[in-house]
């Protein structure tokens, strides 16, 4: 019998489960960040404040956290994509596909006109994983301050702005 899973919005009782979330699938980039990046997670305030303000979104399987996609905002109307994760052992079924089309249909009904993230050039999983699901590439002659600040706080943590890229895709395209 297949695993059953559905996307959701997360509620209160979820948080507690997505560091965990996030430090086993940050077990698949070793070799391509820092051991100071990929012990971290992202701190319970932040999480229960995405989750209050519906920008936090839950695979569930049996009602069981896997996975997760979290939306930050850089000011007022520019959603940046700070986080998806799924458990290593849930990965490959489609599950980050589905997160990001619960957060495509959030940036569409919100009216945003667009959503970027930062990820890995070379990992074979992750850009060209974003590219297929219509994120572009913006160059770095056209970040914008927020996108500069992020680029510069994950070099300040260890990550080679080299092997990094800022993406976007358009809301005309959800």
């Amino acid at each position: 019998m297949k695993p059953c899973y559905n996307i959701a919005l997360a509620e209160p009782r979820h948080l507690k489960a997505l560091a965990g979330i996030e430090l086993l699938a940050g077990t698949m980039l070793r070799g391509h960040a820092p051991a100071s990046v990929l012990g971290e997670t992202t701190p319970v305030n932040e999480l229960r404040e995405a989750q209050v303000e519906g920008r936090l979104w839950v695979a569930l399987r049996n009602d069981t956290p896997v996975g997760f996609a979290l939306v930050e905002m850089l000011g007022k109307s520019n959603p940046h994509l700070q986080e998806i994760d799924v458990l290593p052992e849930h990965g490959r079924r489609g599950l980050g596909t589905a997160l990001l089309q619960a957060v495509f249909e959030w940036i569409r009904f919100s009216g945003y006109p667009e959503i970027t993230l930062t990820t890995f050039r070379e990992i074979p999983w992750n850009m060209p994983f974003y590219s297929r699901l219509g994120f572009e590439e913006i160059l770095v002659d056209e970040l914008r301050a927020e996108l500069k600040t992020i680029v510069k706080k994950e070099a300040s943590y260890g990550l080679d702005p080299k092997k990094r890229v800022v993406m976007r895709r358009w809301a005309g395209a959800i």
